[in-house]
């Protein structure tokens, strides 16, 4: 690729890479904002920051990658629907050779946004090269972490279950809130 091909906002962001830290707010990428959630803390948002312009840069040269998100409402039922959305997404996409985990840890991510959290839940799937992260974000900025949950108890599992079940796992705090997430290798149907 020679240098009059590289869009204008493509050399920026690498200029910009070269020159130091990103800007304390969002940068736009391609025309479009690099990051929904702005992390809190430093470290947080440089790794979002160079993640989103990873992905946008793989956008602009091969295409869209696949991602979807929705919205749901703090109730029980909630967590039924975001595990059905995320089976017919993966069916769709052709992925859903992980759909009986992905559903599973859906579930518990979103049960936790429930138990910890009030306000409107957002669930986002996303595709890249064979990786399916699944991202929960909620208004509590509490970060969760791992609890050794006895014998008797019956709650106190779920964040076992991801560490156990993902290739990795994580959460980082936004603006307003969190967001906690995990990743899974995917492969799609061959085409017939």
């Amino acid at each position: 690729m020679n240098r009059a091909s590289v869009p204008a906002d493509l050399r920026a962001g690498t200029m910009r890479l070269r020159t130091g830290p990103p800007p304390p707010i969002a940068p736009v990428f391609g025309g479009r904002p690099l990051s929904r959630s702005a992390p809190v803390d430093g470290h947080g948002q440089a790794h979002a920051w160079l993640r989103a312009i990873v992905s946008r840069i793989g956008e602009l040269m091969f295409g869209s990658s696949r991602e979807i998100s929705w919205r749901f409402s703090p109730r029980p039922c909630s967590v039924g629907k975001a595990r059905h959305l995320a089976r017919s997404q993966l069916s769709e996409w052709g992925v859903d050779s992980q759909s009986g985990i992905t559903e599973l840890l859906v579930s518990e991510l979103v049960t936790n946004a429930l138990c910890h959290a009030h306000g409107t839940i957002r669930l986002t799937l996303s595709l890249q090269d064979g990786l399916l992260r699944c991202e929960v974000e909620d208004s509590d900025s509490a970060l969760p972490s791992v609890y050794q949950a006895g014998e008797d108890e019956d709650r106190g599992r779920g964040l076992h279950l991801i560490d156990l079940l993902s290739c990795c796992w994580g959460s980082i705090r936004t603006a307003t809130g969190k967001v906690v997430w995990f990743e899974l290798p995917v492969h799609a149907h061959p085409e017939i």
